[in-house]
């Protein structure tokens, strides 16, 4: 049952969300993109052309809940209802906890983690309103092993909030058909890891990992675009790795 989707962090051309964003347009889903990045609403214009669907682009700091209801509201307004919320902006943190300074903390932690609060909490009650929903959180093998070559001690704790949080509103909203569920990404190409992993980064990177290369956006956003789907009705509360064998279990 494919309505409008609300996806954060769709603007950065290879992240995540943005391979989402591409991914369910040409499957005739509608978007709802929210992203610091004022590039959110030419992603959204060129991803209606391409694709023939409704999308709108949002500027909004995702930890701001009156920036979050505005942008909510639009896309409530213009778009087909909401059936899916995938919490995808984030940042990450390579300083170890001894470094770390309390903004730091406090940065790391208001956009992961309270970014990922806000938009639940504006965007489920309409969910679990109209009886039906799927909500997908961000999360990562960082909170599962400790950290990892680029992130530290600050992002893993704002991953672990995440998962507690995504976990205890997927019992919540149950009862209304709504799912919650978690992704765990380990190392993904994307920028979020201090810029492109070139040749000369990539051993730290690849000598983790099992199956000898790095993960994709297309990756993630293929199994995000399942735990979306009608057909995933029977999933929540859970976690799925995505992570090249670095993490078994």
């Amino acid at each position: 049952m494919n309505g409008t989707a609300i996806i954060t962090g769709a603007a950065s051309e290879r992240g995540i969300g943005r391979a989402l964003a591409e991914r369910l347009a040409g499957a005739g889903w509608h978007l709802g993109l929210l992203d610091i990045d004022p590039e959110v609403k030419e992603v959204a214009a060129a991803l209606a052309a391409a694709h023939g669907v409704s999308a709108a682009g949002a500027v909004a700091d995702i930890a701001d809940p009156d920036a979050v209801d505005a942008a909510v509201s639009v896309f409530e307004a213009d778009l087909p209802p909401v059936t899916a919320l995938v919490n995808i902006a984030g940042v990450s943190s390579p300083v170890p906890l001894v470094d770390a300074d309390l903004a730091t903390w406090e940065r790391v932690l208001r956009i992961n983690a309270t970014g990922t609060f806000v938009t639940c909490k504006r965007v489920v009650p309409g969910l679990v309103e109209r009886g039906y929903g799927r909500v997908v959180n961000l999360g990562s093998t960082a909170m599962q092993n400790g950290g990892g070559t680029y992130s530290k001690s600050t992002y893993a704790a704002s991953k672990g909030a995440i998962e507690g949080l995504s976990r205890a509103l997927a019992l919540e909203v149950a009862p209304h058909r709504v799912t919650v569920n978690v992704v765990a990404p380990a190392t993904i190409d994307t920028d979020i890891m201090g810029g492109r992993i070139t040749e000369e980064r990539a051993p730290a990177f690849l000598a983790q990992l099992p199956v000898g290369r790095l993960g994709t956006p297309r990756e993630v956003a293929a199994l995000v675009e399942f735990l979306i789907g009608e057909e995933a009705g029977y999933i929540t509360g859970a976690t799925y790795n995505i992570n090249g064998g670095i993490r078994i279990g």
